[in-house]
């Protein structure tokens, strides 16, 4: 069934089903509105990424942000209009994504008002710089990745669906030539919005972004694309994707829009971060104009290690603000919780856990806050986003069990949300 007949049949039997007193009697009506919402969704959902249109516009010199003064010494602090912006996603993550998170998560879906309420965050307005119509005049990486830690601290799977096309904004802002500027960027500050998505990872095992078996080969004028994506966020919703691919010159990033013939996409769901609506890429023989190839000839191997290594702090600051949630939350738990007459967290093994919890989480955030300083500034910082890598990895996994286990039974069950942070923290290692 293509996306029109899907429409079609959920419209028929929704108006069916708004006369029918045999349904309403039976009490059948709700979950067969469930049922019809998902196949119609579906439908809606291929029909509307398939159909836009984006119109190619000659544009002239690319827009870069600038960079802000640089600091012989590392300052953590923030400034006050960063402080703002941060008041403004906790308090979204606190009243917004927590409640949802839970749906989300077992729905392998982000519920569209929340992804409508997000927009009215202007994170997008960042990306963009001002002679676009944006909002954006000064680069900032630890913004950007201030902004995600705290959208994770509610809910790591709905940070992804959200962040996703900003993430795509950022690269067309920093690679991007001024003819693929102004033919994008100006498409995510419209008021609906637009999703978009990153596809670099492979389903092989042992993947390494510098070594990609997708190929993207010369023919007439152009690029031919063929392999396989996973783990691409948003795949049903996306219009727009950004894919990896390896050329002659080294591996290289391509401008995808959705309805591309030879493109095709599949869910891919996985253990974590299921709101993230991952999912598969299918190119077969994907014609793309050159203008395709994100930056032509200014995008150099050295491009692509940055674009990998902001990719690697980005996941690093959803660690952060996920791991930060663990022991926000098992804090209050271990003082509240009672055993043997006295609260667990009185026992020294649960006392020294929540400690290295907290431990470990600060050396995560300064790592990344370190490597993001340095990015923000125009410095070498794929070592310090390297060390960041591996240090998140490692730990973030450790401080998912460590919450699980000081919760004890109920750390297995739904009843906590910690069980789903530790699936969500698994992505990231």
């Amino acid at each position: 069934m293509n996306g029109n007949s899907a429409m079609g049949l959920g419209l028929s039997l929704l108006r069916w089903m708004a006369g029918s007193e045999l349904i309403e009697r039976l009490r059948l009506r709700r979950p067969i509105e469930r049922l019809v919402y998902s196949g119609s969704r579906a439908g809606f959902q291929v029909a509307g990424a398939a159909a836009r249109q984006f119109k190619r516009v000659s544009g002239g010199a690319p827009d870069r942000m600038s960079r802000p003064a640089a600091e012989d010494l590392f300052d953590p602090r923030i400034s006050d209009e960063q402080q703002l912006i941060r008041d403004n996603m906790q308090r979204f993550a606190r009243e917004v994504l927590r409640g949802a998170a839970d749906g989300a998560d077992q729905q392998a879906h982000a519920p569209d008002d929340v992804l409508a309420q997000s927009g009215e965050l202007g994170i997008a307005w960042l990306a963009v710089p001002e002679s676009l119509g944006g909002a954006g005049s000064e680069r900032s990486v630890i913004s950007h990745m201030l902004i995600a830690e705290d959208l994770a601290h509610g809910d790591m799977g709905l940070a992804v669906s959200i962040l996703s096309s900003i993430g795509v904004a950022n690269a067309l802002t920093h690679w991007g030539n001024g003819a693929q500027q102004a033919s994008y960027l100006p498409a995510f500050l419209e008021e609906a919005g637009m999703h978009a998505a990153i596809a670099v990872d492979e389903p092989r095992a042992l993947f390494n972004p510098f070594e990609l078996t997708t190929r993207a080969e010369p023919c007439d004028g152009g690029y031919r694309l063929n392999g396989s994506k996973s783990l691409a966020p948003l795949h049903d919703r996306a219009q727009l994707f950004l894919v990896a691919a390896q050329t002659e010159q080294g591996p290289r990033l391509f401008i995808v829009e959705s309805g591309a013939e030879g493109l095709s996409v599949e869910c891919d769901t996985g253990m974590g971060v299921r709101a993230g609506e991952f999912g598969r890429l299918y190119l077969d023989g994907v014609q793309l104009p050159a203008d395709a190839l994100l930056g032509g000839n200014d995008f150099s191997d050295a491009s692509y290690a940055q674009f990998i290594a902001l990719a690697q702090l980005g996941w690093c600051a959803l660690a952060v603000g996920t791991a930060q949630a663990v022991l926000d939350y098992v804090i209050p738990y271990c003082n509240e919780r009672q055993a043997f007459g006295e609260p667990i967290s009185h026992r020294q093994s649960v006392a020294f856990t929540v400690a290295d919890i907290g431990i470990e989480l600060e050396s995560m955030r300064a790592l990344l806050q370190r490597a993001c300083a340095r990015a923000e500034r125009g410095d070498s910082f794929e070592r310090e986003a390297y060390l960041a890598r591996v240090l998140c990895a490692d730990k973030a996994m450790a401080i998912g069990s460590a919450g699980v286990q000081l919760l004890g039974g109920h750390g297995f069950t739904r009843e906590h949300p910690v069980e789903r942070w530790y699936r969500d923290l698994r992505a990231v290692a």
